[in-house]
């Protein structure tokens, strides 16, 4: 089994972190388990996540991750129970305190220029988004857990980072936000500066994207992915309020602001669409900060947060010209984000080799 990389002895000049679009091996997800987190609505949190696997499984592997090995046999009757049947398919027993992969996953890289690309991951501090819920020991452990599970090189970093605070058009350009990424929770001993250095050197970044706050009721510090997401090399969405009484309008203007005037890695002004935000949800814990952006792009579908709301058709008919071979599918998440998170959030991709 692969056994953890020191970060000095990698070249990381050799590596970059692909775009979400590119050939996906698998698709990481964790079984909801936390009440605390969907109190209440775990039942409904389950049916969408059955929904999610159906979805993907056509063109990827789906690693769906057990807290344990009782839970393993559970999720195998149910998933028999609802006669999902697919060799793509694999429950790995791998513990967790809730199901939050994008942020507590590992973050694969892959290296460029080479006819034989090689995949290396890695592992950042989870700290439960600035010590905001406990315990969080598991969840930090995944990407360690999952790579020797899966024989994947990794290496881990003293350093406090979240996969939903970024996103990449593959060619050298990040998305993020201030809010996140320079929030005193997350790195306090390091300056904005620090922080750009280790994302360009580790992750094969040439331009940064800064984008201000995100959205009220996202207990993550302005994820960026619930605010812009680029759906090809110079070409973003990004969602508006139209509600100039809104908390999220003020914010969301500042984010379009820098997005028009803002270039990627190779010079390019953006082309930025708007995706329109949903009506205002309350759940058990805040307001939802239910987004259309926080998708995720499968090999062979774009599964689309839908909220049973008018908005929902406006946003499956904007995403779809630019993923014209991939089914676009509206997943109803009026449950999933009562959780304060929905698609995008629950998945993690590890991009293919070949």
């Amino acid at each position: 089994m692969n056994q953890p990389t020191a970060s000095e002895s990698v070249d990381w000049s050799s590596y970059r972190l692909p775009a979400e679009w590119e050939n996906h091996e698998a698709t990481f997800l964790a079984w909801p388990h936390n009440i605390e987190t969907w109190p209440g609505l775990l039942e409904g949190v389950e049916k969408t996540y059955l929904h999610i696997i159906q979805a993907l499984l056509p063109g990827e592997k789906v690693y769906l991750l057990a807290k344990d090995c009782q839970a393993a046999e559970q999720i195998q009757e149910r998933i028999h129970q609802e006669k999902i049947s697919s060799p793509n398919l694999k429950v790995l027993t791998i513990p967790s305190d809730d199901a939050w992969v994008r942020d507590s996953g590992p973050i694969f890289v892959l290296r460029r220029d080479t006819k034989t690309p090689q995949r290396i991951a890695h592992d950042f501090i989870f700290n439960s988004w600035g010590k905001k819920y406990g315990p969080w020991d598991l969840d930090d452990v995944i990407p360690s857990a999952a790579c020797r599970m899966l024989d994947i090189p990794w290496v881990t970093h003293d350093f406090v980072l979240e996969g939903g605070s970024l996103d990449t058009d593959g060619q050298g350009t990040l998305l993020t936000t201030e809010q996140c990424l320079l929030n005193r929770n997350r790195n306090p001993s390091l300056s904005r500066t620090d922080i750009e250095e280790r994302l360009e050197r580790w992750l094969g970044i040439r331009k940064i994207i800064w984008l201000n706050d995100g959205l009220e009721g996202d207990d993550t510090d302005g994820h960026i992915d619930d605010i812009t997401r680029f759906v090809a090399p110079g070409t973003v969405v990004t969602v508006v309020e139209p509600d100039t009484q809104d908390a999220n309008y003020a914010p969301l203007q500042e984010n379009l602001s820098r997005l028009r005037t803002a270039r990627d890695a190779n010079g390019r002004l953006l082309q930025v669409i708007e995706l329109p935000m949903p009506p205002r949800s309350d759940g058990p814990h805040q307001r939802n900060p239910a987004s259309h952006a926080n998708f995720y792009i499968g090999n062979c579908a774009v599964l689309v947060p839908i909220f049973g709301s008018p908005t929902d058709s406006i946003a499956l008919d904007r995403l779809r010209p630019f993923f014209p071979s991939r089914k676009i599918v509206g997943i109803d998440c009026r449950d999933l984000v009562a959780g304060l998170g929905a698609i995008h959030c629950i998945t993690q991709q590890i991009p293919a080799i070949s």
